[in-house]
């Protein structure tokens, strides 16, 4: 019977899609909002077969996941016409509004597109210290600037930045600007299995219909548009290149300054147009291609940097529109190819790497918690599986930080790629190290220390943005270690140790180096220290100096993988450091900070990471981590927290052995705990959304010493069917 049920509702799904599928392509156009009403009542019955199939199927041990309705049971229906969908390839995304387009704003960005302006008057390349800091002699304190530099300061902020390379948006003819208020009905989905995203709504009484999707090779976006309104000339498309600027969140860039870049258009056939953008010091290159019967002309307010497509006498308008660093390839695929070639980069990928379903859960909150999962590996692998490490809005916006990745935010970003076995996506990215080498021993040769000094806020060229805690945020530097070790883990090889060795030995030589020591203790403290907290300057952070232990440790290991013999500064340093601070039999922010659950109970709760994403080290009480674990969840003000700190406190309780508490932490209601209609951690924050994806992975494959018991990190009520398949063990 359970079985009749599955294969009913299964069809009649597939039948509801169907008919969603014709009034796509106009079987219902002639009866334009009777169309949309049936779509918006067949979408809603797919969504109840899905909850049907899933209340029906059973959670049999060794049963194979059904990817593709685990997928598109989470497909986003977002009727928001001003709402920015991201659509990318990992290495270049297109933010797409309710229109397909970006008509009522939207940023096209790629890790490769980074813009500077030109220096303050009276500055030089001289003036611009290549470390980002002018301090020299070992750390006392703040990072501080000098007033009369204040300029470079700010220049050295702001750049280099991300960028939006150009605009597509819906227009009248000659480019005349489209109203939100005059589109209507629309319903808007992104097919999670295909990669694109379909919108249909009317305009002046008629249909449009548009599928937009980025390509998986190139960094492209491919369009199609069918409505009536092409074939009058009523509806036009329009392409615009801005001038950088640096709005924090939304659409960025000034499309009314004219002056300051340049755009150079060369026609290529009667159906591509190619285009060398030239913005300050900085270039790239677009290519627009379009179908028969499309025209392309100059805007009528004859600006330089904008255009308009049409396709007068034909219903249906396709186009692609490409951008690279160096010249675009002389072919570029057609839009139906795109789509192709789209839908199979995402079967593969949703079809490959680790899955988790929690369809037989009883808990209420299963589908809430799956739908996080899922979006957030989709917003992941579509912008934060590039060239560089993502900044913490992706590539959908510039962030205040000016869109540059912070070194100690890689790890949310990338680590989670490890344990759902899509290392090839963080691979790329994590190669910044080797590339930022130069400049970390640089900045600590500076400053008088040993080895390899990770800077803070970084753009590819490996400076560090000025900040007064770039030098004292102490727990980026044992990242590189870490990746080391997941890397290991996967690939065990002499190829692995040889690509990571001189970052694991530079990374450890500074660890090591720069604690300060008490000539009458000899206790080793790490000074100043700016906790990941970041509520001030103290000494001997307790997260620091538990990442500290563990990063010299396994630096050690490293050593003796290679058939070297263990470092013995390495080992004076690790056994002398100073004990991790507690205060009334829990773990405490430091020594310094006795107030930790009173005045500081805000912002990240630094005490449960020891034991929560660091695994056991030598010195942390299991007993001890488990006290504090419990004290920070039922004392922390997380309305006062960041959207990686909920899954770190998932990570703690797990391996405490509260399961229920690592639930109930990754689904709490808190201000920076919300996922809106695309999955994304507080409307922005994509550490967020890494950080839950290693969290859920640990919690159902384990991790290493952990409870052998299936899906550990779940409670064992009843209440939570957990199926998974390709995910991999936490350290």
């Amino acid at each position: 019977m359970r079985s009749a049920i599955i294969q009913f509702c299964l069809m009649t799904r597939r039948m509801a899609q169907s008919l969603v599928r014709l009034t796509h392509i106009g079987f219902l156009s002639g009866l334009p909002y009777l169309g949309i009403q049936i779509s918006l009542i067949m979408r809603t019955f797919i969504l109840l077969c899905a909850i049907l199939v899933a209340a029906a199927r059973p959670a049999a041990a060794g049963e194979r996941i059904d990817r593709h309705a685990l997928v598109t049971r989470h497909d986003i229906e977002w009727n928001d016409v001003a709402g920015k969908m991201p659509l990318g390839n990992g290495e270049f995304c297109f933010t797409a509004d309710g229109t397909g387009l970006q008509t009522f704003g939207g940023n096209a960005m790629a890790h490769w597109a980074w813009h500077s302006f030109p220096l303050p008057a009276g500055r030089t390349a001289a003036d611009i210290p290549p470390t980002g800091t002018l301090a020299k002699g070992r750390i006392q304190g703040p990072d501080e600037f000098p007033q009369d530099k204040d300029d470079l300061r700010q220049w050295m902020f702001d750049n280099p930045h991300i960028m939006n390379l150009g605009r597509l948006r819906l227009c009248r003819a000659g480019g005349a600007e489209v109203k939100k208020n005059e589109i209507s009905g629309l319903t808007r989905t992104l097919d999670l299995w295909s990669g694109k995203q379909t919108a249909n709504y009317q305009i002046d009484c008629e249909t449009v219909h548009v599928e937009t999707s980025v390509d998986p090779t190139l960094d492209a976006v491919a369009v199609r548009i069918e409505s009536p309104l092409v074939a009058s000339g009523a509806l036009q498309v329009g392409l615009d290149f801005p001038y950088p600027a640096l709005r924090n969140r939304g659409s960025v860039g000034d499309f009314s300054k004219v002056d300051g870049h340049k755009t150079e258009s060369t026609r290529n056939g009667k159906s591509r147009a190619d285009f060398l953008r030239a913005v300050d010091a900085m270039t790239y290159h677009a290519s627009l291609t379009w179908s028969d019967g499309g025209v392309l002309s100059s805007a009528t307010n004859s600006s330089p940097h904008r255009f308009v497509l049409s396709a007068p006498g034909s219903k249906r308008l396709e186009f692609v529109l490409t951008f690279s660093s160096a010249k675009t390839p002389n072919s570029l695929p057609k839009v139906e190819k795109s789509f192709t070639a789209t839908a199979r980069h995402w079967k593969n990928f949703w079809s490959t790497g680790g899955a988790i379903d929690l369809s037989g859960s009883k808990d209420p909150r299963w589908f809430e918690l799956e739908r996080r999962i899922v979006l957030s590996q989709y917003l992941l692998a579509a912008q934060a599986a590039g060239s560089w490490p993502s900044s913490e809005s992706g590539l959908m916006e510039i962030d205040p930080w000016r869109g540059q990745f912070h070194m100690e935010m890689v790890w949310w970003h990338l680590a989670h790629y490890a344990l759902w076995d899509r290392w090839q996506m963080a691979d790329k990215a994590l190669g910044c190290y080797e590339r930022f080498t130069p400049a970390a021993r640089a900045l600590a040769e500076q400053l008088d220390y040993r080895g390899l000094k990770w800077g803070k806020s970084v753009g590819p060229e490996g400076r560090s943005a000025p900040w007064n805690g770039n030098q004292a945020l102490l727990w980026k530097q044992p990242h590189p270690i870490f990746f080391a070790e997941l890397d290991y883990r996967l690939h065990p090889t002499r190829a692995t140790l040889a690509k990571w060795t001189n970052i694991v030995f530079g990374t450890a030589e500074h660890i090591a180096d720069y604690p300060t020591r008490n000539p009458t203790n000899g206790v080793f403290s790490l000074v100043p220290d700016l906790l990941p907290c970041e509520q001030g300057f103290t000494r001997d952070g307790v997260f620091d100096l538990a990442y500290w232990r563990w990063g010299l440790d396994k630096a050690q290991e490293w050593r003796q993988r290679i058939g070297l013999a263990r470092e013995p500064h390495w080992d004076e340093v690790r056994s002398h450091l100073a004990p991790l601070p507690v205060s009334e039999a829990v773990f405490v922010h430091s020594a310094e900070w006795s107030d930790t659950y009173t005045k500081r109970a805000f912002e990240h709760p630094d005490p449960i990471g020891v034991f929560g994403m660091l695994p056991p080290i030598e010195g942390v009480d299991r007993d001890t981590a488990h006290r504090t674990m419990l004290k920070v969840w039922q004392t922390w003000d997380w309305n006062k927290c960041w959207g990686w700190d909920f899954p770190w406190m998932a990570m703690s309780a797990a391996r405490n052995g509260e399961p229920q508490i690592a639930v109930d932490a990754l689904l709490k209601d808190a201000k920076q705990n919300q996922y809106d209609q695309r999955g994304l951690c507080a409307g922005w924050y994509l550490p967020g959304n890494g950080g839950l994806l290693y969290a859920v992975a640990m919690m159902a494959a384990g991790w290493d010493g952990g409870p052998t018991n299936h899906a550990p990190g779940f409670p064992n009520d009843g209440n939570w069917s957990v199926k998974y398949e390709g995910l991999n063990k936490a350290p």
